[in-house]
């Protein structure tokens, strides 16, 4: 497959899904990251948000792949082992094992966000159910994407809005949690990086 032929949009999500795997394939960064993340032990976890779906915008726009990207979110969830040294622990132990990586690496224990959220964003939320439940509130519809490892399928992929926007380099608010303001600030950075995004109003 001559995968810079396809842009990935209005097309089925099992070709979807080839061109983004092609595509994380293609970073080296992103890629190693995947393949050592095995060797932490966590059950449950995945590479996500902004590190994904800008990876795909610098793809389509025909950008160096890591262009623009500031940190690589790092989620995982456990709920057993919920106080902040277990999460420190957790966040010096992936920050190890990525030191040569030159990005940032945001952890986040899931599990724990409801506990400081109001703290930092001035709202409160409830705590979330699940790994999923988290990212079903990420910012936009775009970035609302974990992706890991698979030795069935390759790449597990979570992305509860579909791949539609990403691929067609849309930005659209998901309205679950975040507030307009938020909204506003992610956009005015984001155009200021890739100026050829398409914004969907708040």
């Amino acid at each position: 497959m001559d995968n810079r032929k396809l842009t990935g949009y209005n097309t089925d999500i099992y070709q979807q899904l080839k061109i983004l795997e092609a595509i994380i394939n293609s970073s080296p960064m992103l890629n190693e990251v995947l393949e050592r993340a095995d060797t932490l032990k966590l059950d449950n976890y995945y590479l996500g948000a902004g590190c994904i779906a800008q990876t795909v915008w610098n793809y389509l726009f025909g950008y160096d792949l890591e262009y623009g990207i500031k940190d690589i979110d790092f989620v995982y969830y456990d709920n057993i082992n919920m106080d902040y040294d277990s999460e420190d622990k957790v966040i010096k132990r992936v920050k190890n094992l990525y030191s040569d990586i030159e990005k940032e690496i945001d952890v986040k224990n899931q599990a724990r966000v409801h506990l400081w959220y109001k703290d930092h964003f001035g709202n409160g939320i409830i705590p979330y159910v699940s790994l999923e439940t988290a990212i079903n509130t990420w910012p936009t519809t775009a970035t609302a994407i974990g992706v890991r490892r698979s030795r069935e399928t390759g790449i597990k992929v979570y992305a509860p809005f579909g791949l539609n926007d990403l691929f067609g380099k849309i930005v659209r608010p998901n309205k679950v949690q975040i507030t307009e303001e938020i909204y506003r600030k992610k956009v005015t950075a984001w155009l200021e990086k890739w100026s050829g995004l398409t914004i969907i109003p708040w």
